[in-house]
């Protein structure tokens, strides 16, 4: 009988140590949490949780061009699952081109695979498919259709301190004939100041495949980018607004400094009981 006692107190014991510990990861206090999924060159591995959207615009200045994205993420049915569109426009002045126009849109969908847990990184992979919308005889678009597989993933490793990392792989299908392949693998480190002001370092080495004049030309670039981030949480939801400073590097030689401005609205769509 007492056996059975210390066996019945051991497994309340035991619960209610499981119990704190689901209730502490649910209310966690780390810096690194309050403010995530809002880089700018480096995808975090985080969906959107149900019921929120998250609507972004980044502007970039590269040399002398202007690049202008708007994406907007949707959950579809639950956390687990992710559908989301990228719309780029471009303002190309570089090379004694003129041309602003649309380019070559994303749909995307990306899963999330893990969770982040105390030992576990976050891990969504993602598909894209790219829908030749740009005009590629004036530089907007490469003039195929083509896919994109993205493996992006975060992890918390202190109370302020997160790190992300990506690799990815792009395929066009065709373009004047020819099929290009191209990869990419970059990784960023963010440091939470506080729960809204983060500072952050990204990279992201590019090897590239284009058509030049009927061949494939390749091209390897790394861009190093510091950015800074901050949250203002409104009532009707979260807005982040930041800056960065890409440097890009091809063969080993600094090529062109930029700018990045990004702006970030994230927020319920269900309606409050």
């Amino acid at each position: 009988m007492r056996g059975r006692r210390i066996l019945i107190c051991a497994g309340v014991f035991a619960f209610a140590g499981v119990s704190a510990a689901i209730a502490a990861e649910d209310e966690d206090k780390r810096l690194a949490k309050a403010l995530q999924d809002n880089s700018f060159l480096i995808e975090e591995a985080y969906n959107q949780d149900v019921g929120s959207v998250q609507h972004i615009l980044t502007m970039r200045r590269q040399g002398r061009d202007w690049d202008l994205a708007f994406t907007q993420e949707w959950p579809l049915f639950s956390h687990e699952h992710q559908i989301s569109y990228t719309i780029p426009y471009s303002r190309l002045r570089s090379n004694g081109q003129r041309a602003s126009g649309i380019g070559d849109i994303y749909l995307n969908y990306r899963y999330q695979f893990w969770d982040e847990t105390l030992t576990r990184p976050a891990f969504s992979p993602r598909i894209s498919y790219i829908l030749p919308s740009g005009n590629e005889l004036r530089g907007l678009g490469d003039g195929s259709d083509g896919m994109q597989i993205a493996l992006p993933f975060s992890k918390i490793v202190s109370n302020r301190v997160s790190l992300h990392a990506n690799l990815g792989y792009t395929r066009m299908f065709d373009i004047q004939g020819l099929s290009t392949n191209s990869y990419f693998l970059g990784g960023s480190v963010v440091y939470a100041a506080s729960r809204e002001l983060n500072f952050m370092l990204e990279g992201l080495h590019d090897w590239s495949e284009s058509v030049d004049n009927g061949a494939i030309a390749r091209e390897r670039a790394f861009t190093l980018s510091p950015g800074i981030r901050y949250a203002f949480n409104l009532d009707a939801g979260q807005l982040v607004v930041g800056a960065g400073m890409p440097v890009v590097f091809t063969n080993g030689q600094p090529t062109s400094y930029g700018a990045i401005l990004y702006l970030s609205f994230e927020h319920s769509f269900l309606a409050k009981k």
